[in-house]
């Protein structure tokens, strides 16, 4: 789980400070905040709206799986079920593992959201603007490569883990609902994991920021070993988030300066929007 609550002065660390820079934050920016629970909101819904688009191409969605697998035989990538099989011999990893899959994906960006719009909003303006870029990205990528899940090809030797314990959040292919079990291409779960991380050790100044690193990491590891993604969906989604970096007006010299890379970092007080 990201630390969201690493760097900043002492006095902001202190209990006392923070509960008063939250509620100087909130007196002073209430509207900023409903408006940005409204366009997150609706860049969240039209993100599943447009999922559904490919929801039911069955035939496109396992041929590319299959192609999928071959591709990365080609390139020598690791076998999944390799990784896999550590996870369905230890039911204290399986369990946890699916745990984490179905609630930090939101709880941790949440968290990291909202703590960034409180008390680093320069840094809350390029995340969110990044979020919104590699989610838009993914969509087009959803649509044009629908993609079956790892869990969904037994004859191949996976196992949907969630399933076998009784946490799918899913359900069956067949089952329906406004979940889109073809989406496999990119991992979106590892794409936000990374940015939130980065933008937690950008943000903060304390040697422990790069703990927030083991977010990602962890992720990669656990969305494999369950059978949800290819390590394929993984580079993709990686490779995506780099680009619309790259493309962001004003991000690179923040996040060099940040990482040390263009001189020491000071991690500003609160800004106004």
């Amino acid at each position: 789980m990201v630390a969201v609550g690493l760097g900043g002065s002492g006095a902001e660390a202190a209990p006392g400070g923070i509960v008063e820079r939250v509620r100087a934050t909130v007196h002073g920016r209430g509207g900023e905040a409903i408006g940005q629970l409204a366009l997150i909101t609706v860049l969240y819904l039209g993100y599943r709206v447009g999922r559904m688009v490919t929801a039911d191409d069955t035939v496109r969605a396992f041929g590319n799986a299959h192609r999928m697998l071959g591709l990365e035989d080609r390139l020598w990538l690791p076998d999944e079920t390799a990784l896999q099989s550590v996870f369905v011999r230890h039911d204290s990893f399986a369990v946890p593992a699916n745990f984490y899959y179905a609630t930090a994906h939101f709880t941790v960006a949440v968290a990291v959201l909202l703590w960034l719009w409180m008390f680093r909003p320069e840094h809350y303006r390029w995340t969110r603007n990044l979020m919104a870029a590699l989610t838009a990205a993914a969509l087009v990528v959803h649509v044009l490569v629908p993609l079956a899940p790892p869990r969904m090809l037994p004859d191949h030797g996976f196992v949907d883990l969630a399933a076998v314990h009784g946490q799918s959040v899913y359900g069956s292919a067949e089952s329906g609902g406004l979940s889109n079990q073809f989406a496999a291409m990119p991992s979106l779960h590892v794409g936000w994991a990374l940015l939130l991380a980065v933008a937690v050790v950008a943000a903060t100044r304390t040697r422990w920021r790069w703990l927030a690193l083991a977010h990602p990491t962890l992720t990669t590891l656990i969305v494999v070993g369950t059978g949800n993604h290819y390590w394929l969906d993984v580079y993709v989604a990686i490779g995506l988030l780099a680009v619309a970096a790259l493309l962001h007006p004003k991000l690179v010299p923040t996040s060099a300066t940040a990482w040390g890379i263009m001189g020491p970092v000071a991690a500003k007080p609160l800004m106004t929007s």
